[in-house]
């Protein structure tokens, strides 16, 4: 296939994976579609849970940074997992728009009778370069590629629905298994706020029963009782981290997810108006065909 004279000139396509993608931008290496790359989203995470915890520093004395700061080491796990999830949720939700940037270009030359047929395949394609610098990149042209592809090969119109019907089932598979870390995450950060909670009542307990055996005195007890205090709110407080951190991941993955798989919805139809629409059969098919 001759390079489209846009690449011969070096100019700037209209859209570009490489200068766009995020994690690109990031300095690692991007993954495909709307998927993470890992040490992305974990470096991601580890960042703004270091600052997170510098700007409770100066309110170390506060309720809220109290229980950040001084509540052992459980609210430290809660505030990591929980910012490497909304990492995550930014990548994927930037990628997202960078995808939903595709739907945008007509592939298709502007000849309201132009067909596709084996022979037109290499316009198409040549029209995809001349939009983007690399169609496996993106859902809707790795689609359409792929699929003219088999066409140019085989010559066969009638597969050509059948393949983009398959890559759209891949393309749901793997939308959804680039949920799954978030989706431990959401389980997990509730059972931390569990364990933190077992954890201060043990001490709260375990304190009670010292205080009661060594007290001789009321005033001895009403003492040592402030310090068994602060177990129940490590039982507590780590909870209620737990508890909120998962809702508000929870929320805003089932929003997510729901605007990607109205993305891939999208890229159906797109494929059904621009490829299935314009094929025409060939004499031999057409004669299978009846």
């Amino acid at each position: 296939m001759a390079v489209p004279q846009s690449h011969a000139r070096n100019q700037p396509l209209p859209l570009s994976w490489a200068r766009s993608d995020p994690e690109q931008f990031l300095l690692f290496r991007g993954a495909r579609f709307t998927r993470v790359n890992s040490w992305c989203s974990l470096s991601l995470g580890i960042l703004m849970t270091v600052v997170f915890y510098v700007s409770l520093l100066p309110f170390s004395t506060s309720i809220f940074g109290a229980s950040f700061l001084q509540r052992g080491e459980i609210p430290y796990f809660i505030a990591f997992f929980s910012f490497w999830s909304l990492a995550i949720l930014w990548l994927k939700w930037r990628k997202l728009l960078l995808q939903r940037r595709s739907l945008a270009f007509n592939i298709l030359p502007d000849d309201p009778e132009f067909v596709l047929t084996p022979r037109s395949v290499d316009e198409v394609l040549q029209r995809i370069y001349e939009f983007v610098d690399d169609p496996r990149q993106f859902i809707v042209f790795n689609r359409i590629s792929t699929a003219l592809a088999n066409l140019r090969n085989l010559g066969r119109v009638t597969d050509v629905d059948e393949i983009l019907q398959t890559q759209a089932g891949q393309d749901e598979s793997g939308m959804e298994t680039s949920y799954s870390l978030l989706q431990g995450f959401v389980w997990a950060i509730p059972v931390l706020g569990f364990i933190g909670t077992v954890e201060g009542l043990s001490m709260a307990i375990g304190g009670f029963g010292s205080v009661l055996a060594a007290a001789s005195d009321f005033e001895q007890v009403k003492g040592a009782l402030q310090g068994v205090t602060s177990g129940l709110s490590v039982a507590f407080e780590t909870t209620m981290q737990g508890l909120v951190a998962a809702l508000i991941i929870q929320l805003l993955m089932t929003a997510l997810k729901k605007s990607e798989e109205e993305f891939l919805d999208a890229c159906g139809e797109y494929c059904a108006r621009n490829i299935v629409g314009r094929l025409r059969l060939l004499p031999f098919e057409m004669r299978e065909a009846e």
